[in-house]
């Protein structure tokens, strides 16, 4: 009975929501449930967002359908076509396509991997700002810096 509310209401918002969200999102946990308190929908293992042909994975993951903004923890993938990110945790502002996913990140791309402590991705300029302890290997070759930015559309370093 909950997840059939759940999924009402979500379809609702998507309903009102315009032109936001061209496409329907798929959510899933093992355990879900709306917390009047705060507006958000939380949900505990096993969580898998996708919207468009973004997909976002946590153990716990709190969302909130009015500002389409999610907050996860606990094995954070966050993928697209042929990019992804894993980390500790994600907070995504999903009205302005943009995303700050933190902790141990690892940026993976065909003969590129990138580790640092946090990455601020935005999905309408395809510019990812790595920063602090940022490693870049790309095919044999290693660099260490505080800051990277990278342009995903342009597979280049700005």
């Amino acid at each position: 009975m909950k997840t059939k509310v759940f999924l009402l209401t979500l379809l609702l918002m998507l309903l009102f929501a315009g032109t936001t969200l061209a496409a329907k999102p798929i959510i899933t946990a093992d355990q879900q449930y709306f917390d009047i308190n705060t507006g958000l929908y939380v949900l505990n293992g096993n969580v898998y967002i996708e919207v468009k042909n973004r997909i976002i994975t946590a153990g716990q993951a709190k969302v909130n359908m009015g500002s389409l903004e999610v907050w996860g923890t606990g094995g954070i993938t966050v993928s697209q076509d042929d990019i992804s990110f894993t980390a500790d945790k994600v907070y995504v502002y999903g009205s302005q396509d943009h995303a700050v996913v933190e902790g141990n990140v690892m940026f993976s791309r065909a003969n590129l991997k990138v580790t640092a402590n946090q990455v601020d991705y935005n999905w309408r300029d395809k510019n990812a700002v790595f920063s602090g302890n940022v490693q870049i290997r790309q095919n044999d070759n290693l660099v260490t810096t505080d800051t990277a930015k990278y342009n995903i559309a342009t597979d280049t370093f700005l």
